[in-house]
């Protein structure tokens, strides 16, 4: 065990909880002393903050699958960090590990929560992205839920996101028809001339719908829906016998401060379940931890490898501009996995 005089850390912290999209009130920065280490406990150093959509539920004291963070708390992320000191016998000052770190420079993590970031040739950051939970979540949802098979067709919403984005290419690797959809000409480029997608769709488009249906001739046998709202819409009546829905996240819908606007469109889904026989299943991606995490690392690892997984990265300098990039995110201003180097 080493010691060090970095017992401070600059931290973020949860000053209220928003009413819609979050604000400058939304977060408060400040300093705070470190407490000192006990047994099994790691001091680290962040390096990289993952930002991700999933933060907003936290933020808002409603029911979910995760407990809200208590406003004056940090906000939590999982970071790459390095280990400054130790008092678990499986980690190594100096050692970088991917842990729950939070919006902060530094701070005390449990070792049990924490993973070495494997030496792959791959930058650290990956370990955020692609070959960390944003790639496990596609694994494995598309392994227990997708379950996407040659010749199908496969429509991805928020496709060039960190999710969608490795969805889609999954589903090529399959030998299934990948769609993705994007906002804006840039990104629906990106799906089809860098990452093989067969076709990708504007959201942002007037003629939104009626590229998406030209796009699926065959219609639709698994919808991965990250976004809700007007997307869901279009896709539903393609949807074809027996597809399935992976339901990952309802990014449009996250803001919302009350019912959307228009008619009760429940019903009308509801009778499309029925006559599809679709299976429509939401999931939080650490229920598929145990069966599907060493497969992971493996398979995905080898992809990204040999070039059959490309990825692409959204890095923000500065502690200070996350709440900023957090606002974007939420709104689709990102462009691959977005992350914060300390």
């Amino acid at each position: 065990m080493t010691t060090t005089t970095a017992n401070h850390t600059t931290r973020i912290v949860l000053a209220e909880r928003p009413h819609g999209a979050p604000t400058d009130q939304t977060f408060r920065t400040e300093s705070a002393e470190l407490p000192a280490l006990a047994d099994g406990q790691l001091l680290v150093r962040n390096r990289y903050i993952s930002l991700d959509p999933y933060m907003r539920g936290r933020m808002s004291a409603a029911k979910s699958y995760a407990t809200p963070t208590p406003v004056g708390d940090v906000l939590p992320a999982e970071t790459v960090a390095e280990i400054v000191e130790s008092r678990d016998p499986d980690f190594k000052p100096g050692q970088l590990v991917a842990t729950y770190g939070g919006w902060q420079s530094a701070a005390v993590v449990p070792g049990k929560y924490s993973r070495p970031v494997s030496d792959n040739g791959q930058p650290e950051s990956t370990a955020l992205g692609v070959l960390g939970m944003p790639g496990f979540t596609a694994y494995s949802g598309m392994a227990e839920i997708g379950r996407i098979k040659a010749g199908e067709t496969l429509v991805v919403a928020a496709a060039a996101g960190p999710v969608g984005s490795a969805v889609g290419q999954l589903a090529r690797a399959a030998g299934a028809r990948a769609v993705g959809i994007a906002g804006g000409p840039e990104k629906c480029a990106y799906l089809v001339e860098e990452l093989g997608f067969d076709a990708a769709v504007d959201h942002r488009s007037e003629s939104f719908s009626e590229g998406l249906k030209a796009a699926c001739p065959d219609g639709i046998d698994v919808y991965w829906e990250n976004v809700g709202g007007r997307v869901l819409q279009a896709v539903l009546p393609l949807l074809n016998l027996y597809g399935r829905m992976p339901v990952c996240g309802m990014v449009a819908q996250y803001n919302a401060t009350g019912a959307p606007e228009g008619p009760d469109r429940l019903p009308g889904f509801m009778r499309t379940v029925l006559n599809q026989s679709l299976t429509v299943r939401g999931f939080i991606q650490t229920e598929f931890r145990a069966k599907h995490w060493d497969n992971f690392q493996r398979d995905m690892a080898e992809l990204v490898a040999d070039g059959r997984m490309k990825y692409r990265e959204d890095i923000v300098d500065g502690l200070e501009n996350a709440p900023s990039a957090f606002a974007g995110l939420l709104e689709g201003r990102n462009f691959g996995k977005l992350l914060i180097r300390v």
